[in-house]
């Protein structure tokens, strides 16, 4: 596995949060022009973005990933050496966190709606991956990365306060959902950092394979084939390949350099780029107040990032 430095690491980690920050809005277009459910979503999303990830592999190396990781799933493969010899059980845990905490965001934003979902999950996750990577990992958190926690929080209130004020809040098991996929990202996030010296690519394809498994019932019970549109289409295909493969495919190898709560910092970053992308492409606008929240969170984002030590 090729050594990655706390520096690139960052990058890694700042390049899949503005991936991330499409990811919502894909998702909930889905429901609306492919007929298909929180469920529904998050298994065609899986299933392409291991098929992409397959895609950039090396060949035979990632053909035996995959072909290991299903024999174990359904059963058929003996103990002996699977992905590379390092994850064996451990992309199962992987794959049903991803799984739980992927239907749950998609769950939040049906019942509350994109910015509810999106404020309740973001705010949530780096707490939860702070005081686990405390309690759990015994990996101390410094002044710099308390005071970006707090910036970037504090960026977070800021930039979706407005939208949030408008939003719908009546559902409190919108608000629920968000929190379950929080404390579910919180706990891949640790447990990916605590066994951190397997190959990140096999622990992607395989936590995506796993998850894929894990919906598979729940999906076919609320219904898994997409209307057919050029529309719909795109979106899956854009759905596994820029928020799903390439951005799970960063933050598992960031995983390997940065501790635990720095990627999860970091990761707020996404909320900036799903803002920009509202700005950009739906012409939406933002409030003074909005973009005071934006600096505070590239900012909290720019300066941990440049002073990322490796863990």
């Amino acid at each position: 596995m090729t050594h990655v430095s706390a520096r690139r690491g960052a990058v890694y980690v700042s390049v899949a949060a503005t991936a991330w920050g499409t990811g919502g809005a894909a998702g909930s277009l889905l429901f609306e022009t492919g007929g298909l459910g929180p469920v529904g979503v998050s298994l065609w999303r899986y299933l392409l973005g291991a098929a992409f990830l397959l895609l950039l592999a090396n060949g035979r190396t990632a053909a035996r990933t995959a072909a290991r990781t299903a024999a174990r799933i359904s059963g058929g493969a003996r103990a002996a050496g699977g992905l590379g010899g390092h994850l064996n059980g451990r992309v199962l845990v992987v794959g049903a966190g991803m799984a739980v905490y992927q239907t749950a965001y998609f769950a939040a934003i049906a019942h509350s709606g994109v910015a509810v979902a999106t404020v309740v999950t973001m705010g949530a996750t780096p707490v939860f991956t702070a005081l686990g990577s405390r309690f759990l990992l015994r990996e101390r958190l410094g002044r710099v990365a308390l005071v970006a926690l707090a910036v970037a929080l504090a960026g977070l209130v800021l930039l979706t306060a407005e939208t949030v004020a408008q939003a719908r809040m009546s559902s409190v098991a919108g608000i629920a959902f968000a929190l379950a996929s929080a404390a579910g990202y919180a706990g891949v996030t640790l447990y990916s950092r605590r066994h951190r010296d397997g190959d990140p690519q096999a622990m992607a394809i395989g936590g995506f394979v796993v998850g894929a498994a894990c919906l598979a019932p729940f999906a076919l019970a609320e219904g898994v084939v997409p209307e057919v549109t050029w529309t719909s289409v795109a979106l899956l295909v854009y759905l596994g390949a820029v928020p799903t493969a390439l951005a799970y495919g960063l933050f598992f190898r960031a995983l390997t350099a940065l501790r635990a709560t720095t990627v999860s910092i970091i990761s707020l970053g996404e909320a900036v780029g799903a803002a920009l992308l509202g700005v950009v492409l739906f012409g939406e606008r933002l409030t003074p107040l909005a973009w005071s929240g934006c600096v505070l969170l590239l900012a909290a984002v720019a300066v941990l990032a440049a002073r990322a030590e490796a863990a």
